[in-house]
């Protein structure tokens, strides 16, 4: 995928998720979420040459403009989207997969021992098409399964599978209902049904 189609595809995915979005040159202009992922872009292309500094630096002046941290090291899909995104912090060894959708204040952070060996995965992994509530904080080596729904402010320290709604402090795990999933999967108008 050329740097422009990958572009136009993130332009896209914004409009997509957000009914304020006006325009594509606003949108280029003034989303932060798509400022953040493409300077991560380019930050985990430098981390992946061994060009550890200069990728930490440069995501630390990204996270200074936009408010948002993802560090070089984490692994994110396709049509990632963080909508206002001010707060969001992504851990080193989190994996992201495609259609995944953030809101602000989102944590994906790690809980592991001090003397972890480094290298040794401590963050989350979010499936295909997982959108994470307001303030969420996903935290350890977990996996929230594809299609999921974590809710605003849920702390959430264990796996979920596909399919599933995640809320609470400590979250638990629900099925979504059919009109939960099909909205998880892009279509719009539906109602939570627990």
């Amino acid at each position: 995928m050329t740097i422009f189609s990958r572009l136009k595809e993130d332009l896209a995915t914004a409009r997509a998720h957000d009914p304020a979005a006006r325009g594509g040159l606003e949108v280029f202009l003034v989303y932060s979420g798509l400022h953040a992922i493409w300077t991560y872009r380019l930050t985990h292309r430098m981390w992946r040459r061994r060009w550890r500094f200069l990728a930490r630096l440069v995501s630390q002046l990204a996270r200074f403009l936009t408010g948002i941290e993802i560090h070089p090291g984490a692994t994110i899909g396709r049509r990632f989207f963080i909508d206002h995104g001010m707060g969001v912090v992504i851990g080193e060894t989190t994996v992201i997969g495609d259609d995944v959708m953030l809101y602000h204040g989102v944590t994906l952070g790690g809980k592991a021992p001090r003397n972890t060996p480094p290298g040794t995965k401590r963050h989350p992994t979010l499936e295909d098409g997982v959108t994470v509530g307001a303030g969420a904080k996903v935290l350890g080596n977990i996996t929230i399964g594809a299609w999921s729904a974590v809710g605003a402010n849920a702390v959430v320290t264990k796996d979920a599978p596909p399919h599933s709604l995640v809320v609470g402090v400590p979250a638990t795990v629900r099925p979504l209902s059919n009109a939960a999933a099909d909205a998880a999967r892009g279509v719009h108008d539906w109602h939570w049904q627990i």
